[in-house]
């Protein structure tokens, strides 16, 4: 999916996604330029990030795909984030929806092993969908950020003329990887 094409469902991340452009828009404020910003999940380095649990995964050996491994994964590192929201700033035409995510998603399957094969782990035990779920009760949560597919480009800023320092997601796993103590990834 783009900016201008996909499919939108009515599940819970699009609903509160929906009400809150719908909010946003809704707002009129003379000579202010309005960018929504739709954001991939962010991969950086920081502590507590979303790194951090897929991190633990696979220290422990369960850094295997989650479900069947086939839903797709849009991804973004958190520089590209930063330059693309610098890059609107200046470009002071820029107006309207961008999707803010790498130009190349991946599966659960391949992200998986991409941070794997960097973190230098060569196995990982997956983890099927109802013990995700047998999970996702125990911490009250919803499986929905890993189970579901999201295939989404940045049609508009590709479009527009940015370019991505992190492209594909060895490049960013190279990158994280490199300003974490090891320790963070393996267990000696």
């Amino acid at each position: 999916m783009d900016e201008f094409t996909g499919e939108i469902q009515n599940d819970f991340s699009v609903q509160v996604c929906k009400l809150w452009e719908k909010t946003f828009n809704d707002i009129t404020l003379t000579h202010t330029r309005k960018i929504i910003l739709r954001i991939g999940v962010t991969l950086g380095w920081q502590t507590g990030g979303v790194m951090q649990p897929y991190m633990n995964l696979i220290k422990f050996g369960l850094g295997g795909y989650q479900g069947n491994g086939k839903q797709m994964f849009t991804w973004i590192h958190i520089t590209d984030v930063c330059r693309m929201m610098e890059w609107m700033m200046v470009n002071e035409a820029l107006t309207g929806v961008y999707n803010c995510t790498a130009p190349n998603p991946v599966s659960n399957q391949a992200f998986m092993k991409a941070l794997r094969n960097t973190a230098g782990h060569h196995f990982g035990i997956p983890a099927p969908a109802p013990l995700l779920k047998m999970g996702a009760l125990l911490i009250g949560t919803e499986t929905e950020l890993l189970l579901k597919s999201r295939w989404v480009v940045p049609a508009r800023a590709l479009q527009d003329g940015f370019t991505f320092k992190y492209p594909v997601v060895n490049e960013a796993f190279k990158d994280i990887l490199a300003h974490l103590p090891r320790s963070v990834y393996h267990l000696f």
